[in-house]
């Protein structure tokens, strides 16, 4: 059986298109997508893919906004981390799966169709594993699956401090494992989420917490259990490790990284936010996509990332939320487009002769680096891949009378941007719909208790 709809426009991966159709099977993949049909439009507003969120700590949701005080004479990520640290100690199982089921209906409504989620709070609050040693991840797994929302499962592999194999901090105590765990864990998790639908990957969190041997021995392990995976690193964010990583190895991270390691078009760059000319030109060469947080890299203060560089070389890149200060798809799309403003003092900076509206432009980009960098088939609105895409609302005030691209401008740079959106189908199944999803309610009570319950415990 096929079920379909028709969209009056739809952005297509070679742009907008008028009087589209899509059709998708059973397993909610598109099947058939065909612009200028003669049939009666059924959507309430014009159709874009579905944005994947290529970057997610779930858990970090519960402590946004809470830590914008001043702590230290230069408050910096440093300085946050040590306060996200104490919080990530006190989550049990079931806080977690709340926090991420509330995340997960968030996002859908925000106009995100799947997650990666960068998992690495493994064990219990004293480091010991759980009798489950995955009873984490099938707490973040549980949250996907009712949510409704794609997942990639990128457990991580956290084993020092700092560069030059630093032992690892107390208040790292629930992040660590050593390869072989993590390479049992992957076989563990691997049949469950073919099960679900979801996607399984890795994710060494960093240079300065995966030693050299660490890292070739996981990476080649996992190539022994399944070649194709998605690899996540976090790497170049901060300034300081750059400057740690030039005094440990004479190199700086991302040329280290190219150096000694298969960098290819499996591997996401988290941030890469401080590269020389020859890295941008080294690692866009190497098919690698660079995942960018604007809103976190904003909240911060870690700098900003030179998309024109990047894009001159060729280099593909995608969106994810992080540390979740902020959940909208299009609004990390405007924090980026407005930093690359800030930095080059120019306007328009993401779009070309191609595809001269910024926010087509970038939505595109977003789509295809966010599938690459998932391992899914989410690459937008063509055969073949899943049907994963969210409806605007043509009512609203900001997008009314509007023609669809402007509408979809309007959406990124002139709406309260969650307002703008109606609908959102995921596989071919409605998760949002009048801007809801049916989960809403549920999902907020439980979120708040967990919270409520944690910021208890920490007085």
């Amino acid at each position: 059986m096929t079920a379909s709809t028709v969209a009056s426009h739809a952005l297509l991966p070679t742009g907008w298109q008028k009087n589209v159709r899509l059709e998708w099977n059973d397993n909610g993949q598109l099947t058939h997508v065909e612009p200028n049909t003669t049939a009666p439009a059924t959507t309430r507003g014009p159709v874009i893919p579905g944005t994947p969120n290529l970057h997610s700590h779930a858990f970090q949701r519960a402590i946004a906004g809470l830590t914008e005080y001043r702590g230290e004479a230069s408050d910096s990520f440093w300085s946050w981390r040590t306060l996200m640290y104490r919080f990530a100690l006190r989550l049990d199982p079931a806080q977690l799966e709340a926090i991420a089921l509330g995340l997960y209906v968030e996002m859908l409504e925000a106009g995100y169709t799947s997650v990666c989620e960068f998992h690495y709070v493994h064990h219990q609050g004293d480091g010991r594993p759980y009798a489950d040693d995955a009873e984490l991840a099938h707490a973040l797994m549980r949250a996907a699956q009712r949510a409704g929302i794609g997942l990639t499962l990128l457990p991580v592999l956290y084993q020092t401090s700092g560069f030059g194999a630093k032992p690892p901090s107390d208040g790292q105590r629930r992040f660590i494992r050593s390869t072989d765990s993590m390479l049992r864990l992957l076989e563990k998790l691997e049949p469950l989420c073919d099960a679900q639908g979801a996607r399984l990957g890795l994710a060494p969190h960093s240079l300065r917490a995966v030693p050299p041997d660490a890292l070739r021995d996981v990476l080649a392990g996992l190539h022994a259990i399944d070649p194709t995976a998605p690899v996540h690193i976090h790497i170049a964010e901060q300034t300081q490790e750059v400057d740690d990583c030039v005094a440990w190895s004479g190199q700086r991270p991302v040329a280290w990284l190219l150096d000694h390691a298969p960098v290819d078009a499996r591997w996401c760059l988290v941030h890469a936010t401080h590269m020389d000319a020859d890295e941008y030109r080294r690692a866009a060469a190497s098919g690698a996509v660079a995942g960018l947080c604007p809103t976190t890299e904003a909240n911060l203060g870690d700098g900003i990332f030179d998309l024109p560089a990047w894009r001159a070389a060729g280099g593909a890149w995608g969106v994810g939320s992080d540390s979740h200060i902020c959940v909208n798809a299009a609004e990390e799309l405007l924090m980026l487009e407005y930093s690359q403003r800030l930095a080059t003092r120019q306007r328009n900076v993401a779009a070309d002769a191609s595809q001269p509206n910024v926010a087509s432009a970038m939505t595109l980009s977003a789509v295809q680096g966010g599938a690459q960098a998932s391992g899914r088939a989410i690459g937008g609105l063509a055969v073949g891949q899943q049907a994963d895409f969210t409806v605007l609302d043509a009512t609203h005030p900001a997008l009314a009378g509007l023609d669809a691209p402007d509408m979809l401008s309007s959406h990124v740079f002139a709406s309260h941007r969650t307002s703008a959106i109606d609908a959102v189908w995921v596989a071919g199944q409605p998760r949002v719909q009048a801007g809801r999803h049916p989960l809403h309610d549920i999902a907020s009570a439980g979120f708040i208790a967990a919270r409520r319950q944690l910021l208890q415990d920490s007085r």
